[in-house]
């Protein structure tokens, strides 16, 4: 059985917090106090890294204040003052105050663990125009002359340039910028990626105006996938000073390109936001990223520390869906169905005018993928009304051959108005067996597979006798798993499903089924839909039902798509990906059962790359695709386990 730890560090996973506090403006005892606070309940929730916002020791709306040298002497003392507060807590925290290096004054973020001080960041770029007017008193990063400061009675390293790195997870390194960085051409935190900072500690006072919350969620989204990290944004609150402008709160934690988690906006209390980000995910996507590797990496100063531990046993605090391919939102479902079926449609239509095809031929078992692979096909030709190619479906009844299926196939067709040919293979399956000297009575692999290549030598002639060409109906999840007979239905002339795993093909057809020129077909489609999956190769029990179900050999597809995903997609080790399987599958499979069905399939997925090695050319729609020409290489001899 695959074990499974719930240390979400194990796992390559930090759980991080994004506070705004409710400031005590110009107050430092009083906001030291309130972040203090704050830390002790992130701490408590789990919280490992915990940002607050720009200047969170006085406040970002001190204008004119800030050239007092009694507030900055008393941020200076709150400083300390919160290091004493939070020294017995595990976590690290990052709060913004003013201070004073040589002549220059800077706008600082301060990176606190135990009791000691880091380092200091000042910001690199500082807004000075509309509503903003930084400079009045703060100088930017690049006119340091020093590279430590004393602050707080600790020697410090000061500097944009500063990577904090975790002793004991080589993936935590964590990088700042404050605000008005992160809306700059370059912002620093592009850099400090590059020189291996995976988590961005964003401290800001971004204020509210129309517009803009969408806008600062797209630039924290896309540069958290810019960057391939986890980006903490923390934004200042309702507290702040409303003189003329008023800030919301907005904070936000992402993490390549999604967001994770977000605050609601314009609370007249101290909020938190906390998720957990998955490094090690990162990490990966930054290996396997070209462009991300052959930048040139500036060099940075590393700043070691001891992470706290993760909490554990935890709950899992990020988004985390049962069917990875499949948006659970409605209309994101939509959007994804309709770009696929273009994607699809479009592939094939290409391939139709370059083999000049007088006709495309499919077999059609009343089965999801043919069905969805007809569909395709029908939309495909509508894209190429001058071309006057003709779609010929082919029902080949056999041995295992139930009458609701083979009545669905016949419907469909009608119901398309598609040209339906049958041919009953079971008198050649007879004979081909005879020839070979195969027992009569033996129901086994070489009884399965020989109705397979039947099926296959069927459609590869009608192709041939009627100008066509052979279209394959195999989706993304038998690939993974080889759940095809290899030169049966494994093979044909152009693979439309090939990139469209088995839950999303599920909706692909619910999809179509509601679709203005499908509405025909949409009653057959729906029990098509209430078919159990089965490569019909068994025969029928004594009821005349399937016997041969598919999902009790290899696996519900959900499980199936699920390892497929995380296997593929994020390159993850066994025992994480049963970790997430506990989680997303808590109450509806036992980890025993889990670890039975992620055994087999990785065996399967093992042993079966020779298939996949020579499938035929289709569409890639998604993330995860496995052809061997593009996204997946691996070699048929592989012997060690997965992984």
């Amino acid at each position: 059985m695959i074990q499974s730890s719930r240390s979400l560090n194990e796992h390559g996973m930090v759980r991080v917090a994004a506070v705004t506090p409710w400031v005590y403006l110009g107050d430092v005892a009083a906001n030291v106090r309130e972040i203090a606070g704050c830390v002790k309940a992130a701490s408590g929730s789990g919280a490992q890294i915990v940002v607050f916002p720009e200047l969170s020791l006085t406040g970002y709306s001190c204008a004119d204040l800030f050239s007092n040298s009694g507030l900055r002497v008393r941020a200076e003392k709150g400083l300390a003052d919160l290091m004493e507060e939070t020294a017995k807590l595990p976590a690290v925290v990052v709060v913004g105050l003013p201070f004073q290096i040589m002549d220059r004054l800077y706008n600082v973020a301060a990176v606190l663990r135990e009791g000691r001080l880091l380092g200091l960041v000042p910001k690199t770029v500082l807004p000075n125009a509309a509503e903003f007017y930084e400079r009045r008193w703060f100088s930017p990063a690049h006119t340091l002359t020093r590279r430590e400061v004393t602050c707080a009675g600790q020697c410090v390293p000061v500097g944009s340039d500063l990577v904090f790195q975790a002793r004991n997870m080589p993936e935590c390194r964590i990088g700042v910028e404050i605000c008005e960085d992160l809306w700059s051409v370059i912002p620093p935190s592009s850099q400090l990626s590059l020189a291996g900072a995976t988590l961005i500690a964003n401290l800001s006072a971004s204020n509210e105006v129309l517009g803009k919350t969408p806008y600062r969620r797209q630039l924290v989204s896309q540069q958290s996938g810019r960057c391939i990290a986890g980006y903490v944004y923390s934004a200042a609150g309702a507290g702040e000073s409303s003189t003329d402008i008023v800030y919301g709160g907005h904070s936000m934690i992402a993490e390549n390109g999604s967001i994770l988690v977000e605050a609601e906006r314009f609370a007249m209390e101290s909020r938190q936001v906390i998720a957990d980000v998955d490094l090690q995910r990162l990490v990966h996507d930054r290996c396997l990223s070209s462009s991300f590797r052959d930048t040139g990496a500036p060099t940075c100063r590393v700043v070691e520390f001891t992470l706290g531990a993760s909490p554990a046993p935890a709950k899992l605090l990020r988004p985390l869906s049962a069917q990875p391919f499949v948006p659970s939102n409605d209309t994101a479902r939509d959007e994804v169905c309709s770009e696929i079926f273009a994607i699809q449609s479009t592939g094939l239509a290409r391939r139709v005018l370059q083999l000049n095809a007088k006709t495309l031929v499919l077999g059609l078992s009343g089965g999801l993928d043919s069905t969805l692979a007809l569909l395709a096909a029908r939309e495909a030709l509508g894209r190429l009304v001058e071309v006057g190619t003709k779609i010929l479906a082919v029902t080949m009844p056999g041995p295992g051959t139930s009458a609701q299926t083979l009545a669905n196939a016949r419907r469909l067709a009608e119901a398309l108005n598609i040209d339906l040919r049958t041919v009953d293979i079971t008198a050649a399956v007879a004979a081909h067996l005879r020839d070979i000297g195969h027992p009569s009575n033996a129901v086994d692999i070489t009884f399965e597979n020989a109705q397979a290549r039947e099926r296959t030598q069927v459609l590869m002639d009608i192709a041939n006798q009627t100008g066509g060409f052979v279209l394959g109906t195999g989706d993304l999840s038998e690939a993974a798993l080889g759940w095809c007979t290899f030169n049966g239905d494994h093979m044909s002339m152009y693979h439309v499903n090939a990139g469209v795993p088995k839950t999303l093909v599920r909706y692909m057809i619910q999809w179509c089924a509601h679709q203005p020129r499908f509405v025909g077909a949409s009653g057959t489609l729906q029990d098509i839909l209430e078919t159990p999956i089965s490569p019909e190769l068994l025969p029928l029990d004594a009821n005349g039902q399937i016997a041969q179900k598919t999902e009790e050999k290899v696996g519900p597809y959900e499980l199936v798509d699920f390892f497929l995903y995380y296997l593929v997609r994020h390159g993850m080790r066994a025992e994480k990906i049963q970790y997430l399987a506990e989680v997303a599958f808590e109450g509806r499979f036992s980890p025993q059962v889990l670890s039975g069905w992620l055994e087999k399939f990785l065996e399967r997925f093992r042993t079966q790359q020779f298939k996949r090695s020579s499938m035929p050319d289709g569409p890639k729609v998604g993330s995860v695709a496995l052809s061997p020409r593009g996204d997946w290489r691996m070699p048929s001899d592989f012997q060690g386990k997965l992984f």
